[in-house]
């Protein structure tokens, strides 16, 4: 059988903050963790993340680390080998992005280029 890379990683921490919003959600069998690329930003495109009860019918679903994640099939082509990961320092905390496909950023991290 051959072996298939995930189309993206969740860091422990970023899985551990992910189940804590979850949590405050409420328990639900289908609640996820959609992510998605968006056209903005200063960069060109945008990352996106939410928690949502339900996938969309023409979601991609992948289970990671036991976190349901929803991925719309235009977002897929931008998410192959990212790193999703919540970091906490002096300017704040929140979710950051490792893309190894964007050929360019901006200083705020959730805007890249292809």
């Amino acid at each position: 059988m051959e072996s298939v890379e995930p189309l993206l990683t969740l860091t422990p921490t970023a899985v551990s903050q992910i189940e804590t919003f979850i949590e405050e959600q409420g328990i639900s069998d289908n609640v996820g963790l959609r992510v998605g690329v968006l056209p903005g930003g200063c960069s060109g495109f945008q990352y996106g993340l939410n928690i949502e009860d339900a996938p969309e019918e023409d979601d991609e679903i992948f289970d990671l680390s036991g976190i349901k994640v929803f991925v719309d099939p235009f977002s897929v082509q931008y998410l192959m080998g990212v790193e999703i990961d919540y970091v906490t320092s002096m300017m704040g905390s929140g979710f950051t992005f490792r893309n190894p496909n964007a050929s360019g950023g901006c200083g705020c991290g959730s805007s890249f280029t292809v």
